[in-house]
């Protein structure tokens, strides 16, 4: 039987990178998309594998449970959740059902995939998750005028290099692995599609981001940031995170106390 990837956002931009490559690679296919013309074009693109094609829209409630039902019943292999939205302003100006569809698509929707799906993997002893985030994770403690607009976004993308370390270690010796990606900017629609001319930024490829996230997997490396020459920098910030972790007390810090 040829191994099975299921991946979310698969319409277009890093999402549909992983599923060419997948495809190209035999593998059979559940792609997961909201545009049901774009999910059609691509397996009448790929007939010598197994695709199919589910619409879903992973902002609501329906949506992520359609998605969640095949990852709990179908012997998945691989498992990408890429699907992403923006709405980049400051929070004061996002409206409620922006701020509820980024939460629902970046954090709501993949804890449910992941959760639906680590159980038959573990039982058969092995499976691959993948999740998309970014290097924007990593931003939050920049001021203002460099990561401005987009608190919640950073919000979400933090908790799924959070989950997936926290993750990856649970399963330990399971045959799972978990693994969150972390691109800077890559030339996709996500910007675009909001306005954003971005043309003038030097932007990876999604097929290198691909490439350099299928390495990472072979290099075990939890974390995979394909733009990061230097992952001693990643190490780093591990590191003090841990540090900070295993430096707290049942006791007020002295700077909290007072006279």
């Amino acid at each position: 039987m040829n191994r099975l990837a299921l991946v979310t956002g698969a319409t277009s931009g890093i999402g549909k990178a992983f599923a060419e490559r997948f495809a190209a690679d035999g593998h059979d296919l559940i792609i997961v998309g909201r545009r049901r013309d774009r999910l059609d074009q691509f397996v009448s693109d790929h007939p010598d594998v197994r695709v199919r094609a589910v619409p879903a829209d992973l902002s609501t409630e329906e949506g992520i449970d359609t998605v969640a039902a095949y990852c709990a019943d179908e012997p998945l292999d691989i498992l990408v959740n890429n699907a992403g939205v923006s709405h980049y302003m400051p929070l004061a100006d996002l409206p409620a059902d922006k701020a509820r569809e980024l939460v629902y698509v970046k954090v709501l929707a993949p804890t449910q995939m992941m959760r639906a799906a680590v159980g038959g993997m573990q039982h058969r002893g092995a499976g691959t998750i993948i999740n998309v985030a970014g290097m924007i994770a990593f931003s939050g403690p920049a001021d203002k005028s460099v990561m401005p607009r987009r608190a919640v976004y950073a919000g979400t993308l933090a908790h799924l290099v959070a989950m997936s370390q926290t993750l990856s270690a649970e399963l330990e010796g399971t045959g799972v692995h978990v693994h969150v990606v972390c691109p800077g900017v890559v030339a996709t629609e996500f910007h675009s599609s909001q306005g954003m001319d971005l043309n003038a930024i030097p932007r990876m490829s999604a097929d290198d981001l691909v490439t350099g996230t299928l390495r990472g997997l072979e290099l075990g490396e939890v974390v995979i940031a394909p733009g990061v020459e230097d992952y001693q920098l990643l190490t780093d910030v591990f590191t003090a995170d841990l540090a900070a972790f295993g430096g707290q007390s049942p006791d007020v810090a002295n700077r909290y106390q007072t006279d």
